[in-house]
C-alpha cells in the first residue's frame, strides 16, 4: 500500500534529492530516527491505522532537515505528550539548521490502537532504497559479531543475551537467555505490558470528592494517579486545582462554603515504603495519593528529595487551593468515604497508554508502582507490592510469555529480587508488536531513542545506532541492562535484551558502551 505521504514524497523528490546528495550521511540516520516503534519497517507488522490523523508535507524544501521535519509533523496518538516525538523532531531539524512546522503540546490521548507516524523507511523508499529486502540475520553470523562483544571484561562476570527477529518471532541468537537475572528497570517493560493488558490503553486513573450524605464533609479520594499535579500548569496532567474549581463550584452550588476536608487512600494496601528505603530520591512513598511525585522541587522526572507525607500533603494543598476559591475547610485528616457519599467532581489522568510512554521513556518509577498496583486493582488482586507482582504474573501468563525464573517484586525494578531472562524481554517485545495485539503498542512507541530522548539522550554519541536504536535502560549498581528494538541495515525489525550483573562492581559508563555497541552492531550487521 502507498500511502498518501509516499506519494506527496514523490512528488516532491526532484526538488529534493540534489540536496540529499549533499548532505551528511548523519542526517540520513536522522531521518530513520524520528519515524515511531519502527512496527513496519520490516514489512511484517501492519500499519495500525490505514492513515496517520495529521501529516504536513513540505514539497520543494529548502533542506533535506526541513524534510525530515515536515514529514513526520503529526499530532496522531499520545507519543507526543511526552515531547518524545517533538524532541526527535526539532534534533532532526536543528541537523540541517533548518525547522519545521511546530505542531505544539498536544496532552496525552488514545484510541485502542494508537496511531503511529508514516514509517520513514517507507519515505527513504523514494530514494531508492529498499527495505526488508535481504534475508534475516543468521545465528551463526550472529554470534560471530555478539560472541566477541559479550566477551568484554567491561560487561562484568555475568552476561545473557537474546535477539528476535520481530517478523516471525523466532529467536535467532541466544547466550543463557533462559538464565533469569537481576533486570534493574528493564522491569519496567514488563509492567507496562501488564497494566496494559489488565486495564487497557485507555483507562485513565480518577482523583474525586465526595460528600458524606447529611453532613458539611467532603472527602478527598485518592485513585492512584502519580501524575496529579497541584501546579499552575499542568501540562495535561489531572490538576488538583481543577478538582479545587470544580469542588468549589458543586459546594456553593448547595449554598455551602464551609466544610470538614479528611482524605482516602484505602485503594493501596501494604507497606507503602519500597524495600529500598525512605532515604533514597528514586521513588515516593506509595500511595493512591499524592501530587506531583511528592516532589520537593519543581523537576518532573529524575531524581528528586521526596515528601515523607504525600498524601497529607496533597490534601494540604487540595485545602489552600479550596479556601482560595471561598470555601473554608479544616485542617485534612486520613478517613475512608462511604458508599453513601455523593459525588462532587472528578479529575482523571492521561491514558494509561501516555503513562506507559512517560513511564518508559523518562524511566519513572512513581508511575511503574502506580502502574504495578493498577494491574493488581484490575485484576482483582491487593494493590500492594505482592499483589502488584502476582498481578504482573498472571498477566503475562495470559499473554502466553516465557515466565521461568521470573520474579516480580515490584514494578519499576529498583528491587534486586526481580528477576528476568533475556527470552522474557524479547518475548515481551515481540508481542508488543504483534498487529494481534494493538493494544500493547504504547510499549515500543514509549521506549528511549538512542541519542534523542530520555535515559539515551545521552548515550551513544558517535555510535553508529544513534537514531536506529530504541531501547529500555537498566541500572543498579553492579547491574546494566538493555532492552529493545533496532533495524538492521536490511531493514528487519530485531527484538534485543542484554543483561549483565558483576561483583564486585564493573564500572558503568564502560559498561553502558559495552551494551549500547551491542545494539549499534545489530544496526549496521546483515548478519545474513
Amino acid at each position: 500500500m502507498v500511502v498518501p505521504e509516499l506519494k506527496a514524497w514523490r512528488a516532491a523528490r526532484p526538488h529534493v534529492v540534489r540536496v540529499a546528495r549533499s548532505v551528511r550521511p548523519q542526517l540520513v540516520r536522522a531521518v530513520e530516527a524520528v519515524k515511531p516503534p519502527l512496527v513496519r519497517a520490516a514489512g511484517a507488522v501492519k500499519p495500525l491505522v490505514t492513515q496517520p490523523s495529521t501529516v504536513q508535507f513540505t514539497a520543494g524544501a529548502a533542506t533535506l532537515g526541513l524534510v525530515v521535519a515536515a514529514t513526520v509533523v503529526t499530532a496522531a496518538g499520545p507519543w507526543d505528550s511526552t515531547g518524545q516525538r517533538t524532541a526527535e523532531r526539532d534534533w532532526a531539524a536543528s541537523q540541517g539548521r533548518a525547522g519545521g512546522a511546530d505542531h505544539g503540546h498536544v496532552s496525552g490521548t488514545s484510541g485502542k490502537a494508537p496511531a503511529p507516524a508514516p514509517s520513514a523507511a517507507s519515505v527513504l523508499t523514494g530514494l531508492g532504497g529498499s527495505v526488508g529486502a535481504g534475508p534475516s540475520p543468521t545465528e551463526k553470523a550472529l554470534a560471530d559479531v555478539l560472541g566477541p562483544l559479550l566477551d568484554n571484561a567491561a560487561l562484568g562476570t555475568e552476561r545473557t543475551a537474546a535477539v528476535v527477529d520481530l517478523a516471525t518471532g523466532k529467536r535467532l541468537y541466544g547466550k543463557g537467555a533462559g538464565d533469569a537475572l537481576s533486570p534493574a528497570s528493564t522491569t519496567k517493560i514488563a509492567t507496562a505490558v501488564a497494566a496494559l493488558t489488565a486495564a487497557g490503553a485507555d483507562h485513565r486513573i480518577a482523583t474525586r470528592t465526595v460528600l458524606e450524605p447529611d453532613s458539611e464533609k467532603v472527602v478527598l479520594v485518592g485513585g492512584g494517579d502519580p501524575t496529579l499535579t497541584a501546579r499552575k500548569d499542568a501540562e495535561g496532567n489531572a490538576s488538583l486545582r481543577t478538582l479545587a474549581d470544580e469542588t468549589a463550584r458543586a459546594l456553593k452550588d448547595r449554598k455551602t462554603d464551609e466544610v470538614t476536608l479528611s482524605y482516602d487512600t484505602s485503594l493501596y494496601e501494604g507497606p507503602d515504603v519500597h524495600p529500598i528505603g525512605l532515604d533514597n530520591t528514586n521513588v515516593a512513598r506509595v500511595t493512591a495519593l499524592m501530587a506531583d511525585e511528592g516532589r520537593l522541587d519543581d523537576t518532573s522526572s529524575g531524581t528528586a528529595k521526596r515528601t515523607e507525607q504525600p498524601a497529607a500533603d496533597a490534601a494540604k494543598k487540595f485545602a489552600d487551593l479550596l479556601k482560595d476559591r471561598g470555601i473554608k475547610t479544616t485542617d485534612p485528616v486520613p478517613a475512608e468515604a462511604t458508599d453513601r457519599a455523593k459525588a462532587l467532581a472528578t479529575v482523571k489522568s492521561p491514558p494509561l497508554s501516555a503513562l506507559v510512554e512517560r513511564m518508559l521513556t523518562n524511566s519513572d518509577n512513581d508511575i511503574a508502582e502506580a502502574l504495578a498496583r493498577q494491574t493488581a486493582v484490575a485484576a482483582g488482586e491487593p494493590a500492594s507490592f505482592k499483589g502488584g507482582g502476582t498481578a504482573i504474573r498472571k498477566q503475562l501468563k495470559k499473554l502466553g510469555l516465557p515466565l521461568k525464573g521470573a520474579e516480580f517484586a515490584d514494578g519499576s525494578g529498583l528491587d534486586r529480587a526481580d528477576k528476568l531472562t533475556a527470552d522474557l524481554l524479547t518475548a515481551l517485545l515481540a508481542k508488543t508488536a504483534d498487529p494481534a495485539h494493538p493494544e500493547l503498542r504504547p510499549a515500543l512507541t514509549g521506549l528511549p531513542v538512542a541519542g534523542f530522548t530520555g535515559t539515551l539522550s545521552g548515550r551513544y554519541a558517535g555510535q553508529p545506532g544513534t537514531g536506529l536504536v530504541r531501547a529500555k535502560t537498566g541500572t543498579l549498581t553492579g547491574v546494566h541492562t538493555l532492552a529493545g528494538t533496532v533495524v538492521d541495515t536490511d531493514g528487519h525489525l530485531l527484538a534485543f535484551a542484554f543483561l549483565t550483573a558483576s561483583d564486585p562492581p564493573t564500572e558503568p559508563t564502560a559498561t553502558q558502551k559495552g551494551l549500547d555497541a551491542l545494539a549499534s552492531t545489530l544496526a549496521t550487521c546483515g548478519c545474513n
